[in-house]
C-alpha cells in the first residue's frame, strides 16, 4: 500500500491530512484521452473528497475544465495534463472554503510537444478559518517550442482568520517559449463598500454583489455553466 502523504510531500503541504487519512487509499485517477484534432468540454462540480484526473491532449486536440471546488470539510482536484503537438488546454475554476473547510486545486500541465496551449484561470474565496490552495506546475519539456502557457490565480480573503495559498510553478527546458504566472491575494475593497452602503445597499448584499463580481465569468462558456453559477453564487450567499 502506498504510505500515507505527510507536509513533507510539496504537493499535499497544505492538505488537510486527518480527512486523507479516512480516504486513504485513493482509487486510481481516471484517465480520458482526447485524440488528434477531438475536442472536450467539461463542467465538474466537487462532491467533495479527493478527484484525480489524467487528462491527455494528442496532436491538434483542444479540452475546456470548468471547475467549480466548495463542498465537504475537504474538497482535492488533481488534474495531470499531457499535451502534444499543438494541442490547447483550458482550465477555469472556483474555489469556495468557509468555516473550516479546506479546498486545493493541484495541476500538473506537461507541455511535451511544440505550439501546444495551456491557460489556467482561478478565483478563490475563504471565509472564517477556511483555507483555499493551488498548486500549479506547468513543465515544457526539451524541444517544446512555441509553448504558450498562462496561470492566472486570485484569491479573496473575507476574515483574517481565512488562508489561501497559491504557488503557481514554471519549469522550461526550451528556448522559445511564452510562459506567465501571476498569484494575488486580497481583500475585498473598503472604499467599494463604502460606496454601496452609500447607495443604500445593505452590507452583506455589498459584500455579495462584490464577490459576485469577482468570480463573473470564470464559467462563461461552461458544459453546465447556469447549474455551476447557481451552486457557486448560493455558496457565496452562505458566506457573508
Amino acid at each position: 500500500m502506498i504510505a500515507l502523504p505527510t507536509r513533507r510531500d510539496e504537493a499535499w503541504r497544505y492538505a488537510d491530512l486527518a480527512a486523507l487519512e479516512a480516504l486513504w487509499p485513493l482509487p486510481a485517477p481516471a484517465a480520458i484521452m482526447v485524440p488528434a484534432g477531438d475536442t472536450l468540454s467539461r463542467a465538474i462540480a466537487s462532491k467533495g473528497g479527493v478527484t484525480q484526473i489524467e487528462l491527455t491532449l494528442g496532436k491538434g486536440a483542444s479540452a475546456a475544465i470548468h471547475l467549480l471546488n466548495g463542498v465537504g470539510d475537504y474538497g482535492r482536484i488533481e488534474l495531470d495534463v499531457r499535451l502534444y503537438e499543438g494541442a490547447d488546454f483550458t482550465l477555469d475554476a472556483v474555489q469556495l472554503a468557509s468555516g473550516e473547510q479546506t479546498m486545493e486545486i493541484v495541476t500538473t500541465v506537461r507541455h511535451l510537444e511544440p505550439n501546444a496551449k495551456s491557460r489556467q484561470t482561478m478565483r478563490a474565496i475563504a471565509s472564517v478559518k477556511g483555507t483555499v490552495s493551488y498548486l500549479g506546475k506547468v513543465a515544457v519539456a526539451r524541444g517544446a517550442q512555441g509553448t504558450d502557457s498562462v496561470q492566472d490565480v486570485k484569491s479573496m480573503l473575507l476574515d483574517r482568520t481565512a488562508t489561501a495559498n497559491a504557488k503557481p510553478e514554471l519549469e522550461i527546458y526550451a528556448d522559445d517559449v511564452q510562459c506567465a504566472h501571476g498569484a494575488t491575494v486580497g481583500e475585498l475593497d473598503a472604499g467599494a463598500l463604502f460606496y454601496l452602503a452609500s447607495r443604500g445597499l445593505p452590507p452583506a448584499n455589498a459584500k455579495k454583489l462584490m464577490l459576485q463580481a469577482f468570480v463573473a465569468g470564470v464559467f462563461d462558456g461552461a458544459q453546465d455553466d447556469e447549474t455551476l453559477t447557481s451552486a457557486a453564487l448560493a455558496k457565496l450567499g452562505e458566506m457573508v
